[in-house]
């Protein structure tokens, strides 16, 4: 019966964004319909959308709002301009994914999914702009670098917590992970991204507005690229001062502050307003107005993704977790598989890859602790499973297909797929590996 429901919700979905209804009021009565369905009580499924607005913008909304306002500050400043010069120069056009991708990969490493993708979106618009590239030609090395470092990498966030529940070794796992994810970046990046250059946005106008005049004086070529970076640096600081200094450091908590998301990205916009008003010699009040246009041109982005988390949580209050967790009991098969097909499934269900990881996490992990699989695989094949056919139940999904002006069919046909290949492909490198190290 939950299957059923889930299915007709996805259905549902797709039923109302043919009708061109706005995915925003659609996800909300969708979440609605596949609540009462799953016999949630009217009170019980209001709390619920509450708590999904509050869980998905208490998260996002700071993080989207202050990389917009970076991202269009790059932009109007010239900064992108130089950035995508240097990289197009260093690379030349031939190999100019490959620069998206190692730049994907570098920010991805200490930084959630949706931080990452929010800095690294204006600089493919200014690559493509100046290239004349198609969009899903960068785009998609960049989300995949993004989701590789998401499901293998520590010390990103999602790996360390995998990493502690399993009791694995952290640099084993790091070894294991750029073992597995180095071939799957080039298949599911560069590869891919040829392969859907021919998937043309219907939009995608964000930070690319030909109408709008940039500063007239460029900044340098380091400041920017310093500028851009600066977020990843901080919260890189963040992730070491975390793993290698006492709690009570003062130096610790110093460097855990300015390095939480939110904080680093508040601190490098205010550093970019200062230093590109300076060279440009634009007022405070020019910078501030690219600033309002920012926030609004991603009002209906924030929107969309806040009625993604409503449905989310739908799922996950009615019990759709717990559901899987039952089933999961009754099936045996290898535990790696297991552990991989049991997170694939939860991220199906209730959508978010970090919360698939941690309820499969719990799951699992008597396995692990048994000693009937590696702790150190078991954390790459949940992290594997938890970017598992991502669709409508999804914020990323709605991040990548708003964000790069998508129809809901070319994001399935795009981001959808490149998510599949991502986990299908990260499952059979961790069981090639399992078999070099139990032989």
């Amino acid at each position: 019966m939950v299957l059923l429901v889930v299915l007709f919700a996805i259905a549902l979905q797709v039923f109302l964004t043919a009708k061109k209804i706005s995915p925003f009021l659609s996800l909300l009565i969708v979440a609605i319909v596949a609540g009462l369905l799953l016999r949630m009580s009217p009170a019980e499924l209001l709390s619920s959308m509450e708590k999904g607005v509050g869980s998905t913008l208490g998260g996002l909304v700071l993080i989207i709002c202050l990389g917009a306002i970076l991202g269009k500050l790059l932009e109007a400043s010239g900064a992108a301009t130089q950035i995508t010069s240097s990289l197009v120069n260093a690379f030349g056009i031939k190999y100019i994914q490959w620069a998206v991708l190692l730049t994907g990969f570098l920010v991805g490493i200490p930084l959630y999914y949706n931080a990452g993708f929010i800095i690294l979106v204006p600089l493919v618009f200014s690559i493509a702009k100046r290239t004349s590239l198609p969009l899903l030609y960068l785009a998609i090395p960049m989300a995949a670098s993004l989701s590789v470092t998401h499901c293998f990498l520590p010390p990103h966030p999602g790996p360390v917590l995998l990493v502690n529940a399993f009791k694995a070794d952290m640099g084993l796992t790091l070894i294991y992970g750029l073992i597995i994810g180095i071939p799957i970046l080039v298949l599911a990046g560069p590869g891919l991204g040829r392969l859907m250059r021919q998937i043309k946005p219907a939009s995608g106008k964000f930070f690319s507005d030909e109408n709008e005049s940039p500063f007239d004086k460029l900044p340098g070529a380091i400041a920017s690229f310093c500028i851009a970076l600066l977020p990843v640096f901080l919260i890189s600081l963040a992730v070491i001062a975390g793993n290698f200094l006492e709690k009570e450091n003062v130096v610790r908590q110093v460097l855990m502050f300015v390095g939480d998301s939110t904080i680093a990205l508040l601190i490098t916009v205010m550093l970019a307003v200062f230093y590109f008003g300076r060279t440009s010699g634009k007022p405070t009040a020019e910078l501030m107005n690219w600033a309002g246009k920012a926030v609004g041109d991603i009002a209906m982005i924030l929107l969309i993704i806040t009625s993604g988390g409503v449905f989310k949580q739908v799922l996950t209050d009615s019990g759709t977790a717990d559901y899987i967790a039952s089933l999961s009991s009754q099936w045996a098969m290898p535990p790696l598989v297991f552990g991989w097909l049991v997170t694939a499934l939860m991220r199906l269900m209730i959508g978010s890859a970090t919360v698939s990881a941690i309820t499969a996490a719990g799951i699992v992990a008597p396995l692990v602790l048994s000693g009937k699989a590696s702790p150190e695989l078991m954390a790459l094949a949940v992290g594997a499973g938890s970017v598992f056919g991502s669709h409508i139940n999804d914020t990323g999904f709605w991040m990548f297909k708003e964000f790069f002006g998508l129809s809901l069919k070319q994001t399935f046909k795009s981001w959808s797929v490149m998510e599949m290949v991502i986990s299908v492909l990260g499952l059979i490198g961790v069981l090639l590996l399992d078999l070099f190290i139990t032989a």
